[in-house]
């Protein structure tokens, strides 16, 4: 399995932003193929929040436009919502704790968790998840030409 984060997400619908191809053609790619794709709420709204809010993009999506992309991603067959388990709440201490603090880390680290505790891979843009020495994750984008 792979835990996809928001920056992937709003690459892949953003058409101005400079990832934008790149995330498309993998997400396309992972979510018609056999491996199982997670999603957590809590990236799926981070997506909401981002892509509809006036300011953030020169043409930010509608509610109804950014649910429905939400709703057709959950609709794959590949596709599955990941939520925290019996043992999320020490998994995220073990990552917290050695970093001192938690910050702007804290998202980061719930989403490293989910990872950790349904023995998933963890894609992302974000170098931040590197911080997480048992955390298996990759930059996709960085195969795709």
């Amino acid at each position: 399995m792979i835990v996809v984060d928001a920056n992937l997400l709003i690459y892949a619908v953003n058409v101005d932003a400079p990832l934008h191809h790149k995330s498309k053609v993998w997400l396309q790619s992972v979510l018609s193929g056999t491996e199982t794709v997670g999603f957590s709420w809590v990236v799926l709204l981070a997506f909401l929040r981002l892509t509809t809010r006036p300011g953030i993009f020169a043409k930010p999506l509608t509610v109804e436009v950014a649910l429905d992309i939400v709703d057709a991603w959950l609709n794959q067959p590949s596709a599955v919502t990941v939520s925290p388990g019996a043992r999320h709440a020490r998994i995220l201490r073990d990552l917290l704790q050695p970093l001192g603090t938690g910050g702007n880390l804290t998202s980061d680290a719930h989403l490293a968790a989910l990872a950790l505790e349904h023995g998933a891979e963890l894609c992302s843009c974000d170098s931040d998840f590197a911080r997480f020495p048992r955390l298996r994750w990759r930059n996709p984008l960085l195969q795709i030409t």
